[in-house]
């Protein structure tokens, strides 16, 4: 069976199990069964190119476990967050928001019993319930049962494209927002190629690593219990003979460090960090506390459980935090400590290009405010040194004070150059500031790319007026920062996937997605061609991205920190 219909970019809604599908494409709609669905879909995807459209990452993956990487494509979960906000984005939550239905009465599956068999509620076998609302059992998967199920779950999500699309023409003051479902769809296969590849990982210079820390891998449960008192008496033999306490409770800690003279509020790292000149005990606590995260969050059983035999980490990716749109990953991807940075190694003939964004925010800050002396600014390599001289101030206080303005702080050390940027920079300020004032009032927000980001406040009836107003002091700053950290998200991920539809002729693979850097896997005599085409891309991004500023002003330059390595630890 062939599908005659579409052109190269035609939107073609797929729905994929491990031995059928189902394809439409406008108003042909097919069902391939068996070992020849893949490799029909495989020809579509050589052949002709078109935009495939599927209800969530589930597809994306099942496509690239099979070898099969899209150029295009729609995914239908990623555009909801886009227009919705939040995170929960299944097929639930997609059909009732596009149909104006309350989400609070998304019905749930329930055992079948003798009620529920009396009330069929309609048609079982069409996918809408008399309540309008999707029925439970499709979406839970009873859309796979039949090859006529496949067809109308096919065809919900060619409609149900429509309809999103009609819901970014309406939002007529971002006009970037059609680009950006386009960008956040292309993240979300980026995610699903990321958990299929995995990061590459040298298992023995990590336990190597594990092991200066916490000791061997212990053998039995006997061995795992004296390596624990040896670390706990490295710290506290500091302390009188016969003195105990729980080194792994904050408040016990506390108390420790009471009784050698010294009072802290708490035991954060970084304030610990500033009185190791105060007592012997406190570099010993830090180390058993490095020790400790090590051991506990990744140590040998997370080696054990997340890198496979083939030398790859894995974790479960998302394309969206459901806030203001960062990625997110599992397994430690997101927070692994530089300690173990030197067991991500690159395969032999192969290398990392690594590629650092730098000084994303304040250069997103200008862009979407359309500032043109912050975007002047901006045409410097290190744009804090032109905004210090602007506001006649030292290099780190102009950095406080900008990234303070984004975060809303208005004390500490860059709080008296605040009147200096509200001076100097009028128009970015009044950006964040209009930010602040609407999300004080609860009135949602959307980034430049069209995310909507919720603000609408719960009932306050029950609080006091300080707590209110705490309350929207505190709305505020999360919607002016929001603002700027969504609009680099989105930025982001228009670079990364520009990168992965430039460079996989070169062998290339993005492997890591870490806030504002990239990691890319690539043969090791492709290594220059691909960081020439990582920077390309990047000029790409800002030129598709970027909004044009007033008349006369420059265009936003962006810059990045590239570098050829072969493990992750050279990256400087």
């Amino acid at each position: 069976m062939t599908l005659a219909g579409p052109a190269p970019g035609e939107p073609v809604a797929l729905v994929l199990t491990a031995d059928a599908a189902a394809v439409a494409a406008g108003d042909e709609i097919r069902v391939l069964e068996g070992t020849a669905a893949l490799a029909e879909i495989g020809r579509i995807e050589r052949d002709v190119g078109p935009r495939w459209i599927w209800w969530s990452k589930d597809t994306a993956r099942l496509l690239v476990e099979a070898g099969i990487r899209p150029a295009r494509c729609w995914d239908l979960g990623a555009v909801h967050r886009l227009l919705f906000g939040g995170w929960r984005s299944g097929p639930a939550e997609i059909w009732a928001a596009l149909h104006d239905l309350d989400p609070g009465e998304i019905p749930q599956r329930a055992p079948e019993d003798l009620f529920s068999q009396l009330d069929p509620r309609g048609d079982p076998d069409e996918p809408v319930g008399t309540d309008g609302h999707l029925r439970p059992e499709w979406v839970d998967g009873e859309w796979a049962e039949t090859p006529a199920r496949l067809v109308r779950w096919a065809e919900l999500a060619r409609d149900l494209h429509l309809a999103q699309v009609d819901r970014l023409g309406a939002i007529t003051d971002r006009p970037a927002a059609r680009a950006t479902a386009l960008s956040e769809s292309a993240a979300e296969l980026l995610c699903a190629e990321l958990e299929v590849d995995g990061l590459p990982f040298d298992r023995g210079v990590a336990e190597t690593i594990v092991a200066g820390f916490v000791g061997p891998r212990p053998r039995t449960a006997e061995d795992a219990g004296a390596q624990l008192a040896r670390r706990d008496h490295d710290v506290l033999q500091h302390l009188p003979p016969g003195a105990t306490f729980d080194l792994r409770s904050p408040e016990q800690v506390k108390s420790l460090l009471r009784r050698v003279g010294i009072e802290v509020p708490d035991t954060r790292a970084w304030r610990l960090e500033r009185l190791v000149d105060a007592h012997p005990i406190v570099a010993p606590l830090l180390a058993w506390r490095r020790a400790e995260r090590i051991l506990t969050t990744f140590g040998y059983d997370w080696i054990d459980t997340h890198v496979d035999g083939n030398g790859r980490l894995r974790g479960s990716w998302s394309g969206s935090d459901g806030a203001a749109g960062r990625m997110t990953a599992t397994a430690g991807l997101h927070n692994m400590p530089a300690e173990l940075r030197p067991a991500i190694a690159a395969e032999v003939g192969h290398a990392f290009i690594r590629s650092d964004l730098g000084q994303i925010e304040p250069r997103i800050l200008a862009a979407v405010s359309g500032d043109p002396k912050l975007a002047a600014a901006t045409q410097d390599d290190d744009m804090y040194a032109p905004v210090a001289r602007q506001l006649g101030v030292e290099r780190e206080v102009a950095k406080v004070a900008v990234l303070g303005a984004m975060y809303g702080q208005t004390t500490g050390t860059g709080a008296q150059a605040l009147a200096r940027l509200e001076r100097e920079y009028p128009v970015a300020m009044q950006y964040l500031r209009d930010a602040d004032l609407a999300a004080q009032g609860s009135h949602d927000l959307r980034t430049y790319g069209g995310r909507l980001v919720r603000m609408s406040s719960t009932n306050t009836n029950d609080v006091t007026e300080r707590d209110a107003r705490s309350r929207a002091a505190a709305r505020g700053r999360y919607g002016r920062n929001a603002m700027v950290q969504g609009a680099a998200a989105e930025f982001f991920k228009t670079w990364a996937v520009l990168l992965r539809a430039r460079s996989g002729h070169l062998g290339a693979r993005i492997v890591l997605c870490l806030h504002d850097e990239l990691l890319i896997h690539v043969p090791e005599a492709n290594a220059t061609a691909a960081a020439d085409t990582l920077d390309a891309a990047l000029q790409e991004a800002a030129h598709r991205w970027a909004p044009a500023g007033p008349a006369g002003a420059p265009p936003v330059r962006f810059v990045s920190d590239t570098s050829v390595i072969l493990r992750w630890s050279e990256a400087k």
